[in-house]
This record gives structure tokens, sequence and C-alpha cells, in this order.
């Protein structure tokens, strides 16, 4: 009888084999190909730190060529224009985001938990000096109104998450969901207007931020964050003002 482990070892040999005898140019085209697939992950790199630094507009395809030792022309053989190329970087950054959001509220089971861990996520993301979502997506009023609708659609799926959440709370039946969710995002989006490092951390912002959204909704004592294991941290409000 063939066992399955017998197959994938045939199935092996056959595969050393076959590179083995693979004629000199087929060996060339998979190095050229994996060179082509660094490379494009370089300008992509550029590029992205380039348009959050100077903007889109600011930032030309020769600056990027410059920045990546190749010639303007020669960049058009990795890219199709330097609009692709900013949705791409745009559209991988909220992915990103995404991703990071989404496991940080894996762990959690209850709504508000739920919400609090993906508020402290999303800050974490907005204020970190090193990360490119924040000023990539800052730079969505500067690019021309026929690149938008991609972008609009990549938020609006990203936004998505917070739908979810938002759909997902008790909240009373006079709140309007919609204005709800936007006055969060917004809150969010904009904490690198309104943050400064000192008196309450990160997450105790997130936990007051969800303590403020949360309306009084069957309010207990404090917020847990069981979805970490442990208690959240008592925030002193007396000295909030």
């Amino acid at each position: 009888m063939t066992t399955a482990r017998g197959v994938q070892r045939r199935r092996a040999e056959a595969d050393d084999a076959e590179r083995a005898i693979a004629p000199p140019h087929r060996q060339a085209a998979a190095e050229v190909d994996l060179s082509a697939a660094e490379r494009r992950r370089e300008i992509l790199e550029v590029a992205a730190q380039l348009f959050a630094e100077r903007g889109f507009k600011a930032t030309s395809i020769r600056d990027i060529a410059e920045h990546v030792g190749m010639l303007a022309g020669s960049l058009y053989y990795h890219i199709k224009s330097k609009e692709a190329l900013f949705v791409e970087i745009h559209d991988k950054a909220l992915d990103a985001a995404a991703t990071r959001v989404q496991a940080a509220m894996q762990a959690c089971d209850q709504p508000w938990d739920r919400l609090q861990a993906a508020c402290a996520e999303m800050l974490e993301i907005q204020l970190n000096p090193e990360s490119l979502t924040l000023p990539i997506m800052n730079n969505f009023r500067s690019v021309p109104d026929d690149m938008r609708a991609p972008l609009v659609r990549k938020r609006d799926e990203f936004e998505m998450i917070f739908r979810k959440l938002v759909d997902e709370l008790p909240l009373s039946a006079n709140i309007d969901r919609t204005i709800y969710r936007i006055l969060l995002l917004r809150l969010l989006n904009t904490a690198d207007d309104w943050y400064r490092d000192g008196r309450l951390s990160r997450r105790q912002i997130a936990e007051q931020i969800v303590t403020i959204f949360r309306h009084g909704v069957d309010m207990p004592v404090r917020l847990t964050t069981a979805c970490h294991g442990k208690e959240a941290p008592m925030v002193d409000n007396q000295s909030t003002g």
C-alpha cells in the first residue's frame, strides 16, 4: 500500500530531479523573478516613506527612483504609475491596520471589551511614530479626484470592523449608530492632534473613550479587560481636568 509519506517523498525527489536538469535559462529566469520581487518590495517601502513624509503631490517618480538607485524610466518596469503605487500602498497600510485590530479583539467575548481592545490598538497604530498608516491616510485630500473612489472603497471596507462593533453594542434606542461610529472614528483618526505623552497611558485613554461612549449603559464601577486576562488599571478621574 502506498502511504501519503511515500507519495510526498517521491514528489520531492521528482522536484529535485527536475531542478537538477532544468535548462540554465529557466534557472536564470527564476533568479530574475526573485530579484524583481525584491526590487519591487524595496520600491514600495521607499515610496511609502516618501509619501508619508512629503505627501502625494510633492513626491515624484524621479524622487522614488533616485532613492532606490534607479532611473525614472526604469521604475515603470515595476509599477504602472505613481497613482497606482499610492493606491497599493494605501490599501496595504489599511490591511495591516485591520489585521492588528482584528487580532487585538480575538480574545474578547463581550462587546464593550471588544470595542476597548479595538480603540487601544487604533491608538497604538495612529500614535506610533514609525507607523505609515496615519500619514498615508492624511494624504487623501491631496490626491486627484479620479483616485478617490478606490481609496474610499478601501476605507469603507476597513470601517466595517467598527460598523460591526457598534452594531453589537447594547446602546439606547435613541442613539444613531452611524453618527456614533463616525464620532468614534474621527476621535481615533485624529489622535495625533490631541494626544500628549504623560498622565494617561494609551490603554487608559482607550478605557476612558469607551467609558464616555458607553453613555452610562449598564456601567459597572470599572471596566474590565477580560480579553487581556486581567483587570484594567483604575483611572484617576479626578485628575482629568
